[in-house]
């Protein structure tokens, strides 16, 4: 399922137009991302939880030349899933 399918499953379920359930799915993704970016976590009970790992710096090997390289530090979004969404996929 594609972002698309997404908006076009979510305008059937609301009964809206295909073009405000965009609008919709585009402002969740948006609050979602701003809040991640903010170092914020995101939980959504029942669904699951957001939030930002950060990974250290460290040593990697480039696989062509076995030349070591430095891998600079980041941070990564991560997602947890919640006990409904669980219990739903395995029901």
């Amino acid at each position: 399922m594609n972002k698309n399918d997404v908006v076009g499953a979510v305008a059937d379920k609301t009964g809206m137009s295909k073009a405000a359930a965009a609008q919709v799915v585009d402002a969740t993704f948006d609050v979602i991302t701003d809040a991640l970016k903010r170092g914020d976590e995101v939980k959504i009970i029942g669904f699951g939880s957001f939030t930002v790992a950060k990974r250290a710096a460290s040593q990697g090997r480039n696989p062509r030349t076995g030349e070591s390289i430095k891998i600079a530090a980041s941070k990564t979004p991560k997602f947890k899933a919640g006990k409904g969404l669980k219990d739903s996929v395995n029901a």
